[in-house]
């Protein structure tokens, strides 16, 4: 059921109603505080869902990328970012791969120490051969 957002003009109470599409044409709205009959209809924030690819595209500013293979710190900044902007859990390599990179350590010593890690996350900008 949809949520509807309000503020009565005469106490400037804000409160929300629960009502169905149907009744929101319907029903008569009171203030729950003063009972007044003088409400007026907030609107609220408006989402827009994107796409992981959108997301990851509307995140990373092709600007930003320039350089980022002799930069471990800005490529381990821009990995977390991916990372949380994707909200899933990458996995305790990632993470490490991650750390190690915002630490400042050299990507190719990180690829030579983590050899099972597979191409996936070695075919990120800045893991170069």
């Amino acid at each position: 059921m949809p949520t509807y957002d309000y503020r009565c003009q005469s106490c400037k109470t804000r409160f929300e109603l629960f009502m169905t599409y149907a009744e929101y044409d319907q029903k008569q709205v009171t203030c729950p505080q003063c009972g007044s009959e003088k409400i007026q209809r907030r609107i609220g924030r408006i989402r827009i869902a994107k796409s992981d690819d959108r997301r990851i595209e509307d995140m990373v500013d092709p600007s930003q990328l320039e350089g980022i293979e002799d930069d471990p710190k800005a490529l381990g900044r821009l990995m977390r970012k991916m990372g949380d902007e994707l909200g899933e859990d990458a996995g305790p390599e990632f993470d490490e791969v991650v750390s190690r990179l915002e630490k400042g350590e050299d990507p190719e010593q990180i690829e030579r120490d983590m050899p099972d890690l597979g191409g996936d996350m070695l075919d990120s900008p800045g893991f170069d051969d």
